[in-house]
C-alpha cells in the first residue's frame, strides 16, 4: 500500500461511476439510430495537459516564472546552486593539519607544565632563603616580604604566559586567525617560520596565502536537468517547461519552488542520477513496471504491476532487507529516468507521463516491507520529479482500498485529486479507453496491442471502429473480401463486458456457393479478452461477425481489420 495509493480512492471514486444524463424523448430516436452505426473511435477531450506556452499563462504565473528565472541565474553566476562541500583531498589535508596542531598543543601543554614546576621550585628556594634571612635579622623581614611579592608576580607572569601560549595554539587551528598569527610573529620568534613551513607543506594558506576570492571561481553555466539547460541566458525552449513544473508543484510560490529545485539538483549530484541509465539494477523486476505505448495525447504510458509481488520468492528478493530495498528505490528512479527520455520537454510537447497502477493480486497493506519501500519511492518521486505524471490511473482496485483511502481524502489538494482515477475490475477497459486508444491498450486490459505483433504493426495499420449494441439486440460486422489471390484477411474484435453470443462466417458473393463457418456460435463470458482471427478465401465475398446481446445492458463493440498480401 503506497502513499499515493492511500491518497486516492475517495477523492476520485466518483470518476469510476458513469452517470448518464437523461435523454429527451425528441432526441431518443436519433440517439438509438446513431448507436447502431459503426463509428471511428474519437479522442477524449476531457484529458488535457496544462499549457507551457508563455501566452497561455496567467499574469501571476508569468511573474512567478520571471522571478524564478532571475533567482536561478543569480544563483548559478554566484556558484550557489550546490552546497559548498570541500573536495576530498582538501578534507584530508585539513585533517592532517588538525593532527599536527593537536600534537603541538600536547607539546605546549607539557612545556607549560614543566615551566610551572620550575617556577614553583624557584619560588620554594627563594621563600626558604627569605625565611632564613628573616630569622637572622629583623630588618630582613621587609626584604623577605618584597621577595615574596616578586615571586608572586613572576608566578602570575608565568600563568599569563602559559595562557597566551595556549591561545596562540588554539588560534592556529582555524584559518580565521591566520592574520593574527602574522601580527604576533615578532613575539613568537622562531615559531612563526616553523609554522609557515609546516602549513606550506600541507597546502593550507598562511598569512598572505589566503583563499582565492569567489570572483575567481569557475562559473558552471552548463547545469541542466533532464537534458534541459537551466541557465536562462542560454535561451532553451525547455527551460520554462522545467521551471513551470517546480512552480506548479509549489502553487507558484517562488522561494519554495527555488528551494525544491536546488534540493533536486543536490540529490541528483550526490546520488549520481545522471549515470543511472547505464546501470544494471534489479533485472528481475522487468515485469513489475514497464513502458508500453502512448495515450491519446502522445504521453508515454507506464504500467506498474503490484500483483507480481504476490510471489514470495520475488518479494523477499526485492524487499528482504534494507540493502535490497535500496536497490528497489534506485531501480524505480531509473525507470522514471527512462520514461523522461521519451518526453518532449518543450511547449506543445508531451511533457508528462500517464501512470497505470494495476492492483490485481496486490499483497495489500499487510506486507510492511512493500508498504515502506513504496512509500519511500513515492517520496523520492514527489520531491524530485514534480508534475511529470499527468494522470495516475488505478485499476482492478479491491474493496479494502476504498475503506483505507476514505480517511485521507480531506487532506488532498484539488490539484492532486484531479490527477487520480480509480477503476473497479469491471470498468478497467472502459476507463482506459478514455485516455488510451484501443490499439495501444495491451490485450490483457481489453485492448488490441500484442507483443511482437506481426499483423498490425502500427496504430495506422487498421483503424479501430466502434458500435453500440443495444440490450437484447443482434448486430453484424461485415468485412469485404475483394482481393482473392495471395491475401489473407485478419481482424480483431472486442466487446466490453462481453456476455454475448458470437459467431464468424464467410458468405460468398456467388449465391450458388456455400457459406463457410469460420467460428461456430458460442457464449463468451465477461472475462474474455479480445478475439483475433484470420481467413483466406479463393473467391470474393465477405466475412460476417455476428454478435447477439442477451443481457439487459447495452454493449460497446470495438473492431478493426486489414488484408495482408502473401508473397
Amino acid at each position: 500500500m503506497t502513499v499515493e495509493e492511500t491518497q486516492v480512492a475517495v477523492a476520485v471514486a466518483a470518476e469510476v461511476v458513469e452517470v448518464e444524463e437523461p435523454v429527451k424523448e425528441c432526441e431518443k430516436a436519433v440517439v438509438e439510430e446513431s448507436e447502431s452505426k459503426p463509428t471511428t473511435v474519437e479522442k477524449s477531450t476531457s484529458y488535457k495537459e496544462e499549457s507551457n506556452y508563455l501566452s497561455d499563462l496567467k499574469e501571476f504565473e508569468k511573474k512567478a516564472l520571471v522571478e524564478l528565472k532571475s533567482k536561478l541565474e543569480e544563483a548559478i553566476l554566484g556558484n550557489n546552486i550546490f552546497k559548498k562541500d570541500e573536495p576530498k583531498k582538501v578534507e584530508e589535508k585539513v585533517k592532517a593539519v588538525a593532527d599536527v596542531e593537536e600534537k603541538k598543543e600536547e607539546k605546549t601543554e607539557a612545556a607549560v607544565k614543566t615551566t610551572e614546576e620550575t617556577e614553583a621550585a624557584v619560588k620554594a628556594e627563594e621563600t626558604e632563603a627569605a625565611v632564613k634571612k628573616t630569622e637572622e635579622t629583623e630588618p630582613a623581614v621587609k626584604k623577605a616580604e618584597e621577595t615574596e611579592a616578586v615571586v608572586k608576580a613572576e608566578e602570575t607572569e608565568a600563568v599569563v604566559k602559559a595562557e597566551e601560549t595556549e591561545a596562540v595554539v588554539k588560534a592556529e587551528e582555524t584559518e580565521a586567525v591566520v592574520k593574527t598569527e602574522c601580527a604576533e610573529k615578532t613575539e613568537e620568534g622562531e615559531k612563526a617560520p616553523e609554522l609557515a613551513e609546516k602549513k606550506e607543506e600541507l597546502a593550507v594558506p598562511v598569512c598572505e596565502e589566503e583563499a582565492k576570492p569567489e570572483s575567481s571561481e569557475v562559473v558552471d553555466t552548463d547545469i541542466s536537468l533532464w537534458g534541459v539547460p537551466l541557465f536562462p541566458a542560454k535561451g532553451s525552449e525547455g527551460t520554462d517547461v522545467v521551471l513551470l513544473k517546480f512552480l506548479r508543484a509549489r502553487e507558484f510560490k517562488v522561494n519554495e519552488a527555488f528551494e525544491m529545485l536546488k534540493k533536486t539538483l543536490q540529490w541528483r549530484k550526490e546520488s549520481k542520477i545522471d549515470s543511472i541509465l547505464v546501470e544494471e539494477i534489479c533485472s528481475d523486476l522487468s515485469s513489475a513496471a514497464y513502458l508500453n505505448g502512448v495515450d491519446r495525447e502522445g504521453h508515454p504510458v507506464c504500467y506498474n504491476i503490484f500483483g507480481v509481488f504476490d510471489n514470495e520468492e520475488l518479494y523477499q528478493k526485492t524487499f528482504g532487507n534494507e540493502e535490497k530495498r535500496g536497490q528497489f528505490l534506485r531501480w524505480r528512479v531509473q525507470l522514471m529516468e527512462k520514461s523522461i527520455q521519451k518526453l518532449e520537454l518543450r511547449p506543445g510537447g508531451a511533457t508528462s507521463l500517464l501512470q497505470i497502477n494495476d492492483l490485481k493480486n496486490s499483497p495489500g497493506p499487510i506486507k510492511k516491507e512493500l508498504r515502506v519501500a513504496t512509500k519511500q519511492a513515492v517520496g523520492l518521486l514527489q520531491d524530485n520529479y514534480p508534475e511529470l505524471v499527468a494522470k495516475n490511473i488505478f485499476i482492478n482496485v479491491p474493496f479494502w482500498y476504498y475503506a483505507l483511502n476514505a480517511l485521507l481524502s480531506p487532506f488532498l489538494t484539488q490539484r492532486t485529486k484531479s490527477k487520480f482515477v480509480v477503476a473497479r475490475p469491471a470498468k478497467v477497459t472502459e476507463t482506459l479507453l478514455k485516455y488510451i486508444p484501443a490499439e495501444e491498450i495491451p490485450v490483457q486490459y481489453g485492448g488490441f496491442k500484442r507483443e511482437n505483433d506481426t499483423e498490425f504493426f502500427s496504430s495506422e495499420d487498421g483503424s479501430v471502429s466502434e458500435l453500440t449494441l443495444k440490450a437484447g439486440s443482434t448486430q453484424t460486422i461485415e468485412i469485404d473480401v475483394a482481393e482473392v489471390d495471395n491475401s489473407t484477411l485478419v481482424w480483431d474484435v472486442s466487446v466490453l463486458g462481453w456476455e454475448v453470443n458470437y459467431k464468424e462466417e464467410f458468405v460468398p458473393s456467388d449465391e450458388g456457393s456455400y457459406t463457410i463457418i469460420v467460428q461456430k456460435k458460442k457464449k463468451i463470458g465477461a472475462t474474455e479478452g479480445p478475439i483475433r482471427n484470420t481467413f483466406r478465401s479463393n473467391e470474393p465475398g465477405k466475412v460476417v461477425l455476428t454478435i447477439e446481446n442477451t443481457s439487459s445492458k447495452k454493449k460497446r463493440v470495438l473492431y478493426r481489420h486489414k488484408s495482408n498480401k502473401c508473397f
